[in-house]
């Protein structure tokens, strides 16, 4: 502010208070700062499900070829002595050889067996080349595409060779004979896994690899050319499919410690506890265990699969910790591959980690293909250490003493690791360690419950958590748990479920199978269980219906619609909203569940939520009304009824605050549309019949004369600014782009401006399409004509012409969807657009094509535009579309859901296409409410914040703002005619606003608006407000000024829209619209009252206000309650809540003329309005319609141009007239107590709410600013600057909220803004 330094820095604004935020302003409510105002509303981004293993295998045949020749050692490896002799944990040397051979091939079978029992075990000992091949080739044909295992033990025979060969024998054992890999691959096919112990195993994986690229070749040299001899042959088997684990590299020998076994690979593969338990022994660190010998590992307790045992319990951990560190070392892929696909492999790959760490420690390296990123140091592995240790140290008095087992901390310890990860972690970090262990928890009873709280929270992180936890395959486990019946698990349960579906609807099917949908019926039917958990679980149940026919057949069973039912007026409104979803969807395409609601009178129950104070209830409501009436197949007298019933119902919602509601409400007639088209194409066919016939009376047609507003010169029009609403308002919307836009948009499609006049925009779609319609779809109906419809429909009555039966209906609903594509909000209008189009189009198409399509009207109002793609009425591929042979041949078709795999968005409408009808846009398959990240403090509550920072320092800065006005105000203003700003507005400023705390001003043409920085004297913003071009903005109030600042306008057909982002580097977006008073229709307006002094009719050639008579429309905002009064060219005085976003109340002003001026008192609950035959009237808004007004003074004897009560607790009301008497009333006595005269011919005036002074502007040119006593103390006439230039005929002015400044607006375009002397700023 540009104050005096002195004052700045005056001991008067200490810092102490000055620092002090008003605590009132952090108490007062914002408006329209709500999840759906600021967000789109969609559903989660469908991420790609990679955890559902597409083809789940299984190893059906094993080959347990061993050739160990026992007592021959091969001649190419020299042992050592002594030297490691087990083999599955047999001495060979203990019984004859033949007898050691069977015994050690049945041990081998039994340690296979603990992994996979049912496997079909064949064991080849000491074979021949002519038996394996036997042997594989059968296994094969059994396994057909399943997988089989080949286990080589090459212990007695040499090593394997470059050339790739393993060696067998000949049939007396006195030779070796080489086994190509190559046809081993060929026998054993694919998909298969093979073992090899023995040294230099790696070469046979390279072998392997060679020879698999040679079949790939071969295969390609065959498929590209079918006389080539390859192509001949039996095509080879391709190995892609095929793991290998082999014990060592190329060029390793197996160990020799004689204290390890000599298959100490297949040890590690087939009896991991037992070896690892060993080996912990054998290091350093064991001597630290008190009395633990390699003899009492042997004697440890417990079977490996019963988890309480102390055996049980150590195999558990050691499944926890390896599936840990491979889901935290391998690529997910890998991981699902090798860990997830098959049981079988699985286990082999968690024991082959543990290979890997007992290996290396003898300087042998396993090798696997795929190849595993190295594991041996992870840092699990001391945890497994630690539980060995804690097992094995309480060994001796176990077995000694018999003392109880203690079970090992090692899962509770990591449930504390996952906690300390979900609480202190930052926002981007590596997913938790953990999370495999969460999973292995879920088994045990013990700590499930904490497991799954901890998963829950887990889970709340987002989609991203939701796809690792499925990824882990978490799935089949809580999918199990819905079979228990634990009541502490269930709202564990339903909220970990409801996370899943959000992400992953597909699952809807897992549950139906299972019976999971009952779990979830149960639990809403459940009056004792928490609303939110209900809420969760009705979301389940309606993912589980969605567009899902066994879904819907098994909840219909499941009663799940009397349940609904009931919940309908349960007191949380997320849960009503989510059970009026549900039964929208339950009955969706599906007419069981239909008829089962008509049973229950469903609709009618519903109807009570259609006026819910939320705006979400709502329009779950409409949802699920539109679907109940949407998709019968047959049609009978009952269901028609109940369908005119609903429509009717539906109808009422026409003026809903809030635009969720209103573009839900579309979606549902559309319903209805589709089911009774022949019926809707009559009624359309008469409408635009009617429409040629009749001229509307318009503010558009009619010249008025002496209107001296000069045409805009297009040279000093700026570019406007393009605006988003939501997506995009489109500098213009459809078809309403009107002069104003085509003057001020640069067109950059083709054409450019000259391709446009404004004279044949009133029914050219194709402007609309080049500008940028939402498709560039052709419409039928353009704004235009369907704006001239909606207008003619109040003036003829088209029931006695159409002879259809319930004809009201379908005409008032015609008239609903016509209101609606009028619709402030561009979504909502665009939609109804849509509708409307698709029945023309069958309309025209159906009746009589040859005379409708010639007719004027319509050929002119869909010229082929330039740019159209023609999607809207040609089917894609641009061949025009069959007549259909009758309209009603389409009523039957239901329409189609989208298909359940895409993300459920809107498909694009193409009327020809049968009953596709828009799909709701509220409710795609999930709702951001169900996946949105963990709620920590929200962000404003967080002291640290930036939004906290930053509103705190908008807090500051009010308090400064009225500290240092209020000192100025004090002193007293004497004179006020210091001109601090002036600038040229794009358009005839109408109505000008000071934002109450920052340096801008915003001033509002017939249809922009234009930002001005008064400070800095710079233009921030010009954007077009979206109101038809026969329309006017007649009002602006800043919203929340205090902090985030919202602008809201109204115009003078009675529609409000609210704007954001404007006056910055954004683009302006709009937040909402709705219409705020219905039947304002400019077209009907009275002429001004005989009362209105002819005076009021002079003063209205220079005023836009009053050009007909009428007030516009006008309003004021209360903060503190959230309440917007509304009134102008009616007879009522509306207030909306915007919190609810409805109408709360209708106060009649018992007046015939319009109210001209609003402003109300919170404190006192007062209401005053200034109306245009004189009187200012006193209502209380807290008593009922009839007696509210609680005072009338009719002391003016014209037109009130200002009526305004001051908001102290024994504020008075200050009104004022166009005569320009001021009087100033007491609101508890009937008589003025004070009066003072002021200029005649007044157009404007201003109260300044801090400073007691009043302004009042002229048509004689000149603005008089009084003092609370009468006394002039400034009169403005010329402008400074530029040769003193006369001002023009003043058409708005209004005060500074807390400053002492003034802005003026007059009818030649300037702006200018006047303040009190600069001493005293």
């Amino acid at each position: 502010m540009k104050m005096d330094s002195d004052l700045l820095h005056s001991p008067a604004v200490g810092l102490a208070e000055e620092e002090e935020a008003d605590m009132n302003d952090w108490k007062l409510p914002l408006a329209f700062m709500k999840k759906r105002h600021s967000e789109k509303i969609e559903g989660s981004k469908a991420l790609a499900q990679s955890w559902r293993m597409k083809d789940r295998m299984k190893t059906v045949s094993v080959a347990l070829v061993l050739c160990l020749n026992v007592g021959v050692d091969p001649p190419d490896v020299v042992k050592t002595s002594p030297c490691a002799r087990l083999e599955c944990w047999i001495d060979p040397l203990s019984m004859s050889p033949q007898k050691a051979l069977e015994t050690i091939g049945a041990n081998l079978q039994k340690q296979y067996e603990n992994w996979q029992p049912r496997a079909r075990y064949k064991q080849s000992l000491d074979p021949t080349v002519d038996e394996v091949k036997k042997l594989c080739t059968s296994l094969r044909r059994n396994a057909k595409e399943e997988r089989v295992l080949f286990h080589y033990n090459g212990h007695g025979v040499p090593r394997p060779t470059v050339n790739g060969e393993i060696w067998v024998f000949n049939k007396n054992y006195t030779q070796y004979i080489p086994l190509s890999i190559y046809d081993l691959q060929t026998w054993m096919g694919s998909p298969s896994i093979f073992v090899y112990d023995c040294s230099n195993a790696g070469i046979i994986v390279k072998s392997f690899k060679q020879f698999a690229l040679q079949r790939e070749q071969e295969l390609e040299v065959a498929a590209i050319n079918p006389s080539h001899p390859l192509a001949q042959m039996p095509l080879p088997p391709s190995m892609k499919n095929c793991i290998q684990l082999a014990a060592c590299e190329a060029s390793e020998l197996l160990p020799m410690n004689p204290d390890l076994p000599a298959d100490l690979f297949t040890s590690c593969l087939t009896t991991p506890i037992k070896i690892a338990l060993r080996w912990f022994c054998m290091q350093k660190s064991a001597k630290l265990v008190p009395g633990v010998t390699l003899d009492l590992i042997e004697k440890i307790p417990g079977r490996l699969n019963d988890r309480r045992t102390p055996l049980g319990e150590l195999n558990w951990i050691f499944t926890a910790i390896t599936d840990t560190i491979a889901w935290n070392v391998l690529p997910r892929d890998l991981f699902q591959k090798l860990f997830r696909q098959d049981l079988l492999v699985a286990s082999l790959f968690r024991n082959f980690l543990l290979a890997e760490r007992i290996m290396r420690s003898y300087n042998c390296t396993p090798v696997s293909s795929p190849r595993l990123p190295p594991t041996y140091m992870h840092a699990m592995w001391q945890a497994w250490d630690l539980a060995v240790d804690i097992c094995l140290s309480q060994l001796p008095t176990i077995i000694e003493e018999g003392t109880a087992f203690r079970h090992s901390p090692f899962f509770a310890e990591q449930l504390t690791a996952f906690q300390v990860w979900l609480t202190m972690g930052v926002e981007n970090r590596n997913p938790p360690e953990q999370l495999p262990i969460v999973l292995q928890v879920l088994l045990s009873q013990v700590h499930r419950l904490r497991a799954l709280d901890l998963l829950g929270r887990f889970l709340d992180l987002g989609p991203w958590a939701v796809s690792l936890a499925l990824s882990v395959g978490i799935f089949p486990y809580v999918l199990k748990l819905l079979q228990s019946s634990a009541r502490e698990l269930r709202p564990l349960l339903v909220f970990i479920w409801a996370k899943i579906l959000a992400v992953d609807s597909s699952c809807q099917a897992d549950l139906v199978k299972d019976n999971g949908h009952k779990y979830f019926l149960s639990v809403l039917a459940d009056s004792y269980m928490p609303a939110e958990h209900r809420t969760m679980a009705v979301f389940i149940l309606a993912v589980i219906v969605n567009s899902y026919n066994t879904g819907q057949e098994a909840c219909l069973q499941g009663n799940l619609i009397a349940n609904c039912l009931e919940q309908l007026s349960d007191p949380h409104p997320l849960l009503r909203q989510w059970v009026a979803i549900c039964l929208g969807r339950i009955w969706q395409n599906f007419d069981p569940a239909r008829w089962c609601g008509v049973r229950d009178s469903a609709h009618e129950k519903l109807y009570t939520l259609l006026s819910d104070p939320i705006p979400e209830v709502r329009c779950a409501a409409v949802f699920a009304l539109g679907t109940f009436v949407g998709n019968s197949a047959e049609r009978t007298d009952h269901s028609t009824t109940i369908d005119h019933n609903v429509a009717m119902m539906l109808a009422q919602l026409i003026n809903d605050g809030s635009p969720v509601v209103r573009k839900e409400l579309v979606v549902a007639l559309s319903h209805l549309v589709v089911q009774y088209e022949s019926n809707f194409c009559t009624v359309a066919l008469q409408f635009i019949e009617e429409e040629k016939n009749y001229t509307v009376p318009s503010p558009a047609n009619t010249a008025e004369p002496g209107n001296l507003t000069p045409v805009r010169d297009s040279p000093a029009i700026p570019r406007l600014r393009s605006v988003n609403s939501y997506t995009n308002i489109r500098a213009a919307t459809t078809a309403r782009n009107l002069n104003k836009s085509l003057q001020n948009l640069n067109l950059n499609e083709e054409g450019g401006p000259a391709a446009f006049s404004p004279g044949n925009l009133s029914t050219s779609s194709s402007a609309s399409s080049t500008l940028g319609s939402p498709d560039n779809d052709e419409y039928i109906l353009s704004f235009e004509t369907i704006d001239k419809m909606r207008r003619v429909s109040s003036y003829s009555s088209l029931n006695s012409l159409i002879g259809v039966s319930f004809n009201s209906v379908y005409t008032q609903i015609w008239r609903v969807l016509l209101h609606l594509a009028a619709d402030p909000f561009p979504e909502v209008s665009d939609l109804a657009m849509k509708v409307l189009n698709s029945i023309a189009y069958k309309a025209t198409m159906n009746a009589r094509p040859q005379r409708i399509l010639d007719s004027g009207s319509l050929t002119q109002s869909a010229p082929a535009s330039p740019t159209s793609k023609g999607t809207h009425i040609h089917q894609a591929s641009g061949s025009p579309p069959m007549p259909s042979t009758s309209s009603s041949s389409l009523t039957n078709e239901v329409p189609k859901p989208p298909a359940r795999d895409q993300p459920a968005t809107r498909p694009p409408y193409t009327p020809t296409l049968g009953g596709q009808a828009p799909h709701s846009h509220q409710f795609p398959r999930t709702r951001k409410m169900f996946d949105k990240g963990p709620e920590q403090i929200p962000e404003e509550h967080d002291l640290e914040s930036q939004v906290r920072m930053e509103r705190q320092w908008r807090f500051l800065r009010n308090a400064r703002v009225r500290k240092q006005s209020r000192i100025i105000t004090q002193r007293g203003v004497s004179r006020l005619d210091d001109q601090i700003f002036i600038n040229r507005n794009p358009g005839v400023p109408s109505v000008v606003k000071f934002h109450p705390f920052n340096t801008c001003i915003a001033v509002a043409d017939k249809d922009s608006i234009c930002f001005w920085d008064w400070e800095k004297g710079e233009r921030l913003d010009y954007f077009y407000n979206g109101n038809p071009r026969y329309t006017r903005i007649t009002a602006m109030e800043y919203l929340n000024g205090h902090d985030c600042s919202l602008l809201l306008t109204a115009t003078d057909d009675g529609a409000l829209r609210i704007w954001k982002n404007f006056a910055d580097q954004k683009n302006p977006e709009m937040v909402t619209a709705w219409q705020g008073l219905s039947d304002m229709l400019p077209t009907t307006r009275g002429q001004p009252s005989a009362s209105a002094h002819s005076l009021a009719r002079r003063v209205s050639i220079y005023l836009d206000r009053s050009k007909q008579g009428g007030a516009g429309m006008v309003v004021d905002w209360e903060q503190e309650t959230g309440l917007l009064m509304t009134s102008g060219d009616v007879r009522v005085i509306r207030i909306w809540d915007t919190d609810r976003e409805m109408k709360v109340q209708d106060i009649p002003t018992g007046a015939d003329s319009c109210v001209t001026s609003l402003s109300c008192d919170s404190k006192r609950s007062l209401i005053v309005a200034g109306l245009g035959d004189g009187s200012v009237r006193v209502f209380d808004r807290r008593m009922g319609p009839n007696e509210c007004r609680v005072m009338t003074y009719r002391e003016h004897g014209a037109w009130v141009v200002k009526a305004h009560i001051q908001k102290e607790t024994d504020g008075q009301i200050i009104s004022v007239s166009v005569n320009g008497d001021v009087r100033f009333f007491e609101p508890r006595t009937p008589d003025s107590i004070n009066m003072l005269q002021t200029v005649k011919g007044l157009t404007a005036l201003d109260i300044h709410p801090q400073a007691n002074l009043f302004a009042c502007g002229s048509m004689n040119q000149f603005i008089a600013v009084y003092n609370a006593n009468g006394d002039v103390i400034s009169n403005i006439k010329y402008y400074d600057g530029f040769m003193g230039q006369r001002i023009g005929a003043i058409s708005c002015l209004a005060f500074h909220p807390n400053w002492p400044h003034l802005a003026v607006g007059s009818n030649d375009y300037y702006m200018s803004i006047y303040s009190a002397e600069k001493r005293l700023r």
